[in-house]
């Protein structure tokens, strides 16, 4: 099913909790523009509800998400949106850096920075690959629940860059495991990213959204302000640990790699494609 024919982000509510699903399932989830701005409007307004207390981020199908879209039918790199993360151009008609400056650090980045401080809690509910992008939409998330046989990658090192846009990866596994996590370009695996701390929970596929679904209900009878609070605290220090400085330094080394690949090669992914960088992260990691 196109884009076109199906809504690329659903909604539903169950009570207090409400679940936002990333719905391009014949790509893996793969996020082009149009699904970042419609998880922005279904987040936006989740925000603004009072009777919703937790959010839950899910992908239908078998995989949560294989991270950013480099090419399905619907990759929109050349499509102008309303800026909503940044002010800045559009990113559309300018050339080289500017344009993927411009582009980046408003649906990469900015909408990261977005969701990570939504005043709810957001869970991650991770089944099957979390890959690249994938990672920061988790990342974005305070909790991540994960399937036995879900995993984790981040192989663009083998384009030459240093790791995705909202580059977390120092404090959500700890620095030597993020350099071994990103120089092998390596799969790891739902248990090991437990033993890391990037994970909340491991469960069976079977059990993942009712196992889900009871912690995010546990959570709903907490005090709203009181969690967002909660959540305002944890941030700050995360910041104060040094995260938010170090995701705006290494955004500069992503472009600097982006620009040296357009320099030296014939495009700025060094001639990498979904299918080669699917390849290249299939290698498991350590258990």
């Amino acid at each position: 099913m196109s884009d076109s024919a199906a809504e690329v982000v659903l909604t539903e509510r169950r009570g207090a909790v409400a679940i936002v699903t990333m719905n391009r399932p014949e790509y893996r989830n793969a996020q082009n523009s149009a699904m970042t701005y419609a998880l922005d409007d279904a987040f936006s307004a989740l925000a603004a509800d009072e009777a919703v207390k937790v959010i839950v981020l899910a992908g239908e199908g078998d995989h949560f998400s294989a991270g950013h879209d480099i090419g399905t039918p619907g990759r929109d790199v050349d499509v102008s949106f309303p800026r909503r993360a940044s002010i800045w151009w559009d990113h559309v008609g300018r050339p080289g850096a500017d344009g993927r400056i411009a582009r980046e650090q408003e649906v990469y980045l900015g909408m990261c920075r977005r969701w990570r401080e939504l005043p709810k809690p957001m869970i991650a509910m991770v089944q099957g690959a979390c890959i690249a992008g994938g990672l920061m939409l988790a990342w974005s998330c305070d909790l991540i629940i994960a399937s036995d046989d879900s995993f984790f990658a981040d192989p663009v090192v083998q384009m030459g860059i240093p790791g995705v846009e909202y580059f977390a990866h120092p404090w959500v596994m700890g620095p030597r495991f993020a350099k071994e996590f990103l120089f092998s370009g390596q799969r790891f695996s739902a248990e090991r990213a437990l033993t890391l701390g990037m994970v909340n929970r491991v469960v069976s596929r079977a059990e993942l959204e009712s196992e889900t679904l009871t912690l995010a209900e546990r959570i709903a009878t907490m005090p709203q302000f009181g969690l967002a609070l909660a959540k305002m605290a944890v941030n700050q220090a995360e910041d104060l640990m040094g995260l938010r400085a170090g995701i705006d330094s290494v955004f500069g080394l992503h472009h600097v790699a982006h620009a040296h690949n357009a320099e030296v090669g014939s495009d700025h992914l060094a001639g990498h494609d979904a299918r080669t960088m699917r390849d290249a992260g299939k290698k498991d990691g350590a258990t």
